[in-house]
């Protein structure tokens, strides 16, 4: 027989078996309206919203809205916004169950409703976790809709803090916004009266699995298709920009990080862990090794990461514990628990190389300093392009350019010299510097061949022996 469904007429089933579930009323209208309600934000600001809560401050409620994503957003409803999150590091795991989720919308369909919340005379704060990529106008739009409403109604303004993982994205989300503006009395109020902080968030959230809802069927007993795994290291780093400066007190308690300084976090999680990430996610697809932890738990790959991190990434940050920070980050790229697919990071690779490790290069070329690491991780992701691995396994390309790296993909192997120079002169991939640097190319070229000729892990090895 089918286990019932989470939610709270279960309670009685599932609440001794979790660490951690709501004891506040989940009643009232929500404080916080989240665009691009998924699995990151259930797993990071939910989670400390779901604190504030518990700490007696009923005004943290969220109403989740979900883009494009009607069957999450059904799903989370029959569950009355309840989901199972196992909270794990490399020694032990619980269950915990977040209350902070009140009500939820999607964007595609329901329009005026979000309009409408964002309104609200409770909204207090607005979160986003939209893109990876770029705010878009519609997203602007959408947001001045229910800005006006707020001004007109004359309600107070707004914290509008963007959690997305985009360098000064408060920043680019406000420019975006005010240009969607018409009105000039509406610009002044927004200037006047709303803040757009810039944020860093880190916490490891791998897609839902299978083995995770079997695990919660049989140690909570009962179903959750929404649940998830997520590592027990969490940050957020926020700047100390709100619209109620009251707010950062309550944050700090709950162990965000308010500063005015966020750039130094944002750079250093942007060049080491998802640095990183890309560069193991690469190295995994092309081997055939499933998940990150199978990658770094190959001494010659981690050592490896390592030395990308402390060689060529550290020297360009402003983060001062970057030395524990890597240590860390290596902890938790090997946590067990974590069957963080190496094709899900993989995704937008060309999307994400630029930001992720062009600064680091270009850092590393200005001061005289070595390249082989990222020029590596660069030859790794252009035999990525093959989109087969090296047991003959083949698999997809989710990414904007595709067709483009498929392309090109083709001639690798019969003129290597002519696939090399048509993305290494990419200016979207690699900046106006790095297209024509002839050593950079030159290094490129070099570990390129060696992965061709030898596999990855015999070239990892060769790299590191050479330059020890």
């Amino acid at each position: 027989m089918d286990k019932p469904r989470l939610g709270s007429a279960t309670q009685a089933l599932w609440g001794s078996r979790v660490a951690q579930s709501p004891h506040y009323a989940r009643e009232g209208a929500p404080g916080v309206v989240h665009l691009g309600l998924g699995a990151f934000h259930r797993a990071h600001q939910a989670m400390v919203f779901d604190r504030l809560l518990a700490a007696g401050d009923s005004r943290w409620g969220v109403h989740g809205v979900a883009m494009t994503q009607p069957a999450l957003v059904q799903a989370l409803r029959a569950q009355d916004g309840l989901y199972a999150v196992r909270v794990a590091d490399a020694q032990q795991s619980s269950w915990v169950v977040p209350g902070a989720l009140w009500q939820t919308s999607v964007a595609a369909t329901e329009r005026a409703a979000v309009v409408q919340a964002i309104g609200a005379v409770n909204t207090r704060w607005i979160t986003l976790t939209v893109t990876e990529k770029a705010y878009t106008p519609a997203l602007a739009q959408l947001l001045v809709d229910g800005l006006r409403v707020r001004w007109q109604a004359g309600h107070a303004g707004l914290t509008i803090a963007s959690c997305d993982n985009l360098p000064a994205n408060g920043q680019r989300l406000q420019s975006l916004v005010r240009e969607a503006i018409q009105e000039h009395a509406l610009r002044d109020w927004v200037d006047a009266h709303c803040a757009f902080p810039c944020s860093m968030v880190d916490r490891i959230v791998p897609a839902t699995s299978p083995a995770l809802c079997e695990a919660v069927e049989r140690e909570l007993g009962v179903q959750d298709p929404t649940a998830l795994g997520v590592e027990a290291f969490w940050e957020w780093v926020i700047e100390d920009s709100l619209a109620d400066p009251r707010d950062a007190q309550l944050l700090a308690a709950q162990g965000v990080r308010v500063t005015p300084q966020v750039s130094v976090f944002e750079d250093a999680k942007l060049r080491m862990l998802n640095g990183s990430h890309s560069a193991m996610a690469l190295m995994g697809a092309v081997t055939g090794r499933a998940c990150i932890a199978d990658v770094v738990g190959t001494p010659s790959i981690r050592s490896f990461i390592e030395r990308l991190m402390t060689r060529e990434v550290a020297p360009h940050l402003q983060r001062h514990d970057w030395a524990e920070y890597r240590d860390a980050l290596l902890a938790r790229f090997a946590n067990p628990y974590l069957q963080h697919s190496v094709h899900q990071i993989a995704t937008d690779s060309s999307l994400k190389i630029p930001l992720r490790w062009v600064p680091s290069i270009e850092a590393q070329l200005a001061r005289g300093g070595s390249i082989e690491h990222h020029a590596f991780a660069a030859a790794v992701w252009l035999r990525y392009g093959l989109a087969q691995d090296e047991q003959g396994m083949p698999y997809p390309l989710n990414d904007p350019q595709a067709n483009g790296l498929l392309a090109n993909a083709a001639l690798q192997r019969e003129a290597p010299e002519e696939s090399l120079q048509g993305l290494l002169t990419r200016r979207d991939f690699w900046g106006s510097h790095l297209p024509h640097h002839e050593h950079w190319h030159a290094r490129v070229a070099h570990w390129h061949r060696m992965v061709l000729a030898r596999g990855v892990d015999r070239a990892v090895q060769q790299l590191l022996d050479t330059f020890p």
